[in-house]
């Protein structure tokens, strides 16, 4: 295991109002705290976040000293956990760091909230045409299991998500679960939790497009789960994703898996033959084996310190004004019938006329401007490193492009 590096030791620090250490940037800085190659517009946030130099120079750190793991002591990297934990919590998760736990991937938190919901035959599992695959075939499987159906919410020609996720719970009485996101994956429209959660007996949320941006009112929503992965706008490494579990299932769910550090065998470190030592408090008992390691941890660590210092609320104003300024200019320049409407303020969306996108494609790549194309529509996901400027200038370029 590696050694604590200045990252980990920063920490601490952080959650109770330090100064901010060296490699975190102040707001007004952010476009500088990024290592990315030189000409690149990078629009893509929803596929993988733009990786910080502290992020890098943790990860490379953490690296180096894995040729000497015994110099990491095993109190002090599960020191490094819980502070990670307790990072996790107080960045994202209105500080629960009880209800937090790590796993590998949204899938994995997925799966572990549809083995706990109790369906029955004949009762249902809402959830949205077209959902991401993590929280489709988890939902899909658990049917198949115990006899229940998929209740899909589908849009009708200008519906929103929320109005089409009220008619199918008013269509479907026997919803036993809805497994949302609140920020549709593919162009960015939003949902209105605060309508549809009280609606609900249970509700577990894919927060992969949204944490890190939009507020998480736990509170309000009473969610059973909430999971997302670390690597898109919590700006962390891949393979170290998050889950949120409510007051009931740390107490009385059952994990995927069965491993040590889930558990607390007591000083001795003892695993009796005749009963398994009980787990350990609160959400731990879903922590993932092999997820913890120390280049993981670095990592996390350094991108949720500097979320932390951004604040989401913050950074959700900042990728508003950006977003804002493409549509706007998108707008001026006759072209405003291209964006999905009532998008989220970091992800949007963009549907040029096919004739329009052919001219589109092969200029992108030329241009090194990074966006996902899928299911005939653009997703437009910037983050920080650009300037309300920079995205007036790219959709005038884009448009005059389509234009030919």
């Amino acid at each position: 295991m590696a050694t604590p590096d200045a990252s980990h030791a920063f920490m601490s620090a952080s959650a109770t109002g330090a100064a901010a250490p060296v490699g975190v940037f102040d707001l007004a800085e952010a476009a500088h705290a990024f290592v990315l190659p030189e000409g690149v517009r990078y629009l893509d946030t929803a596929s993988k976040g733009p990786r910080l130099a502290s992020v890098l120079a943790a990860g490379q750190a953490a690296l180096a000293d894995a040729i000497a793991p015994w110099t990491l002591s095993f109190d002090a990297w599960r020191a490094q956990i819980e502070a990670l934990r307790a990072l996790a919590a107080a960045t994202v998760f209105a500080g629960d760091s009880e209800g937090v736990a790590m796993v590998p991937s949204a899938a994995y938190g997925l799966a572990i909230a549809a083995r706990q919901v109790p369906l029955a035959p004949g009762e249902a599992v809402l959830l949205l045409d077209g959902q991401f695959p993590s929280n489709l075939l988890a939902w899909q499987q658990r049917c198949a299991e115990t006899g229940a159906h998929l209740a899909v919410a589908r849009r009708a020609p200008g519906q929103d998500w929320t109005a089409a996720v009220l008619a199918t719970l008013e269509a479907q009485p026997r919803v036993r679960v809805a497994t949302l996101p609140h920020a549709y994956w593919r162009d960015g429209s939003l949902l209105d939790l605060d309508r549809i959660a009280p609606r609900l007996q249970m509700l577990v949320l894919d927060l992969s497009q949204s944490l890190g941006v939009l507020p998480v009112r736990l509170d309000a929503w009473r969610p059973d789960f909430v999971v997302s992965v670390g690597h898109k706008w919590l700006l962390g490494p891949m393979g170290l994703a998050w889950l949120w579990a409510s007051p009931h299932w740390r107490a009385h769910g059952v994990p995927f898996e069965q491993h040590w550090q889930a558990r607390d065998p007591g000083a001795d470190w003892n695993f009796p033959v005749e009963a398994p030592p009980p787990f350990r408090a609160g959400a731990r008992r879903f922590d993932a084996g092999g997820v913890a390691d120390p280049l993981r941890l670095a990592m996390a660590s350094a991108a949720l310190q500097q979320l932390q210092h951004w604040q989401p609320a913050r950074i959700a104003a900042r990728l508003g004004a950006l977003g804002a300024a493409f549509d706007e200019e998108l707008q001026a320049q006759g072209a405003g019938d291209w964006t999905v409407p009532g998008h989220a303020p970091h992800l949007g969306a963009l549907r040029p006329p096919a004739a329009a996108m052919q001219g589109v494609l092969p200029w992108l790549q030329r241009a090194k401007v990074i966006c996902t194309h899928r299911h005939g529509a653009l997703r437009i996901a910037p983050y920080l490193q650009l300037t309300p400027e920079a995205m007036r200038a790219l959709a005038r370029e884009m448009v005059a492009v389509a234009r030919g």
